[in-house]
């Protein structure tokens, strides 16, 4: 009984869960990119990196499900708006390096301690602002080991996770002298949202949960992984346990509670049912990117998904903006077991075209 009214639990999470996080990381996106500053003569100080760029670049931290996926993905966007990055995680006031990109040997970071005293490591993890400096500023260990931009200078970003600095992103032009810092800023600032946002999420779970057992008298224990401070690095930063539930954990406890009295009568069905775990987890993964991806685009060219809805020549309006987000699906899932699902073209269809195959226009490729 507690087996099933868990797996109840976790279909009824995801069922609420699909329906709020589009709006939440649709309404993230937003707040973040209205911090950055508008682009002189339509460049970015970096050198090329345009906004729809930078949006691509939040979408794929907004990809990640778990803190790592995270973390890595936004090392891996850094990696376009700046020659050098590497993350330091902030932990009982010392900082200790995850991961890097560009400094050559980007596993000597790991473990590297960062001396957080002084310079411009200090100034951000203090006053929890971006600091630029001198490469001459910084720890001399770390310039020691690793070097430092031909232009000399660096930049050291705070990342602040419920008013704690839970990490610092250090970030320099190396060779070719990449470095734009508001680009930086907004990935730091998406990063840490969409962080909480997962904090919650969990959290949310976990209150469904105990809910649910609770009801049924017979509580299922919630498996607890034990993973080192670099497997999850934000284990001691994460928000703690609200004593009042979020305001979606109520209509989970009731969609829950409705499906358990169902269960017997109707059994939900999974699509991916017959598949291994680890092919229905990526499976589940290529849906949620495409949903977002696709969401996104409907955020920036609502004028244009109307016009194109009436016109009935919508993939004309937005052909480039699907087409990009197209190769960015492609990139991350057309070689996984997710690629024979199609999950793109169909989220296209069924979110811009309202599953009306006619209003995306004779142009578009079925």
């Amino acid at each position: 009984m507690a087996k099933q009214l868990h797996e109840i639990v976790e279909r009824a999470v995801a069922q609420v869960l699909e329906r709020q996080l589009p709006k939440l990381k649709s309404e993230l996106v937003e707040r973040v990119l209205a911090e950055l500053p508008a682009p002189a003569a339509g460049a970015s100080a970096g050198g090329g990196q345009t906004s729809a760029g930078l949006t691509q670049s939040i979408a794929s931290i907004h990809g990640g499900t778990t803190q790592k996926e995270i973390l890595r993905a936004l090392l891996d966007a850094g990696s376009a708006y700046a020659s050098r990055v590497a993350l330091f995680v902030v932990k009982a006031g010392a900082a200790t390096g995850w991961q890097g990109r560009g400094l050559g040997d980007d596993d000597a970071v790991k473990d590297f301690p960062l001396d957080i005293s002084s310079g411009p490591a200090a100034h951000a993890y203090q006053n929890r602002i971006v600091a630029p400096a001198n490469i001459a500023e910084m720890d001399r260990r770390f310039v020691k080991q690793f070097g430092g931009p031909e232009n000399e200078q660096i930049l050291v970003l705070p990342l602040v996770l419920k008013d704690k600095v839970a990490a610092l992103l250090y970030a320099d032009g190396g060779a070719e002298g990449v470095l734009d810092a508001a680009s930086l800023e907004v990935l730091v600032m998406a990063t840490s949202s969409w962080l909480e946002v997962v904090s919650l999420r969990k959290q949310v779970q976990k209150d469904a949960g105990d809910g649910v057992a609770a009801m049924a008298q017979a509580p299922a224990p919630v498996p607890v992984q034990t993973v080192s401070s670099f497997s999850d690095p934000f284990a001691g930063h994460s928000p703690k346990h609200i004593a009042k539930a979020p305001e979606p954990a109520a209509e989970v406890v009731e969609v829950a509670a409705a499906s358990a009295a169902s269960a017997a009568a109707a059994p939900a069905t999974d699509p991916f049912a017959g598949m291994s775990p680890e092919d229905a987890d990526v499976h589940r993964k290529a849906q949620r990117f495409a949903r977002l991806l696709v969401d996104e685009i409907k955020l920036y060219n609502q004028a244009k998904v109307a016009e194109g809805r009436r016109n009935k020549d919508l993939y004309d309006r937005l052909k480039e903006d699907i087409e990009k987000s197209r190769a960015t699906f492609q990139k991350r899932y057309g070689s996984t077991a997710a690629a024979s699902g199609d999950y793109f073209q169909k989220e296209v269809l069924r979110s811009l075209a309202e599953d009306d195959l006619s209003v995306m226009g004779g142009n578009f490729r079925k």
